[in-house]
């Protein structure tokens, strides 16, 4: 072989394995920060069009409404824990230990984003709360079962005046 072609073929070789092995890394940091929704009875049951269940040590994003009674607090440290509900029944444990959102409450909806537990725990690291009575993550109202509508404006305004 022409050692001008050796040197393209070896540089060519090269580049297409660099370019492999950078593609696969980048694959590989993009799945382990992929954080999915789940909604309480998806992870207790699976979800619905493939069974498949979130894993223990998975970071994931659950939405549901907070159980009314649920929430149990530590009185010497910031630590709360809590369950979330949806419709169709499915319930999970949420465990906290930072400030909570001046909106939160039982009763209301919540995404609590964290890591699942071993023992079917949410271990969460940011729990945000819906911002008024009429707002609600198009997420969260779908899994509870809810049609959730886009406010028109004009609409309110003309009834308004």
């Amino acid at each position: 072989m022409n050692p001008r072609r050796k040197k393209r073929l070896t540089l060519a070789v090269a580049l297409i394995g660099g370019v492999a092995a950078i593609a696969s890394l980048l694959l590989y940091a993009l799945n382990s920060n992929l954080n999915l929704f789940y909604t309480p009875s998806e992870i207790v049951h699976g979800k619905a069009d493939t069974g498949v269940k979130p894993e223990a040590g998975q970071r994931i994003r659950v939405g549901g409404m907070v159980t009314v009674g649920s929430m149990v607090r530590d009185p010497n440290s910031l630590h709360v824990q809590f369950a979330v509900h949806d419709s169709l029944g499915g319930e999970i444990l949420v465990t906290y230990d930072d400030l909570l959102p001046d909106l939160f409450r039982e009763g209301q909806g919540i995404v609590a984003q964290g890591v699942l537990g071993e023992d079917g725990k949410l271990a969460a690291t940011e729990v945000l709360a819906k911002h008024d009575e009429n707002y609600m993550p198009p997420e969260v109202a779908e899994a509870m079962g809810q049609k959730h509508e886009k406010l028109d404006y004009s609409q309110q305004k003309s009834a308004a005046q």
